[in-house]
């Protein structure tokens, strides 16, 4: 597929998605979120794409919300639907197997905030600003901050953001559990991207997923459970080819060589 509203290019074993919508902020239009969800269609498929990346074009914008102008002109039944439609979108990213990292430079607002909560590593430059301010045009969330924000920052803090519509900076961001780490520039934030994709590409498929799994479905399961999908995804790890060769290549003191099998 051709894409109007994204980029999206393969390097080796990753992929970059990089919003591309800077005259407007990077704002999400249906067609932005259509694209989206054609991109994912390419990262699943693709067996040598085995991480990717999520920013946005430009110095200034990470994603700054919905766009107003289709937002705007929509019904109440034509809104839900919109609302439907990306939250499907989002938590395919969400529940994708290959791990996915945010890269979030300058504006993460609204469904840009809650684009980069989906993604499972967030990092940001410093010049980036996290806030839900749906409530200043009289609305609210619709894809997934008033669940995914609380689970991440705590409820209290979840509620400060959805009720004030104040915008953290990077650094209070990272300080509440919204991102793991803050970069200088832009350059230096996707550098870092790169660098963590790579590195996490490089170990194996299966227990990258078994991990990915355990970590999503366990957050919001009883302790048990959770430590039930440990042991079942350590079983699964235990018959494949990938376990045999990394415990071959720590005796014989060398890099492990995987390949998802």
């Amino acid at each position: 597929m051709e894409f109007s509203t994204i980029l999206f290019e393969k390097r080796e074993s990753i992929a970059i998605i990089t919003m591309n919508r800077p005259q407007i902020y990077n704002a999400l239009s249906r067609t932005v979120l259509i694209e989206l969800d054609a991109a994912m269609d390419e990262i699943e498929k693709d067996d040598d794409i085995h991480a990717f990346i999520i920013t946005g074009a430009g110095e200034k914008a990470f994603v700054s919300g919905a766009d107003i102008n289709e937002l705007n002109g929509l019904g109440s039944v034509d809104g839900v639907k919109w609302m439907f439609y990306g939250q499907k979108v989002f938590t395919r990213i969400e529940r994708c197997l290959k791990p996915s990292i945010a890269a979030v430079n300058g504006y993460a607002l609204g469904g840009g905030c809650e684009l980069s909560m989906v993604c499972d590593i967030r990092i940001a430059s410093e010049n980036a600003k996290f806030g839900q301010p749906e409530i200043n045009l009289g609305n609210m969330p619709g894809w997934g901050a008033t669940q995914r924000l609380q689970r991440l920052v705590g409820i209290s803090r979840a509620k400060q953001m959805i009720f004030t519509g104040e915008f953290l900076n990077a650094r209070k961001a990272c300080e509440w559990g919204l991102c793991s780490d803050v970069l200088t520039d832009r350059r230096s934030l996707l550098d870092e991207a790169e660098r963590l994709a790579k590195l996490i590409s490089s170990k194996g498929s299966i227990a990258l997923a078994c991990c990915k799994q355990a970590i999503q479905y366990g957050s919001d399961a009883p302790i048990d459970t959770g430590m039930a999908l440990e042991a079942y995804g350590v079983g699964i790890c235990l018959s494949t080819e990938d376990q045999t060769e990394g415990v071959n290549a720590f005796l014989e003191k060398r890099k492990p060589v995987f390949k998802g099998e």
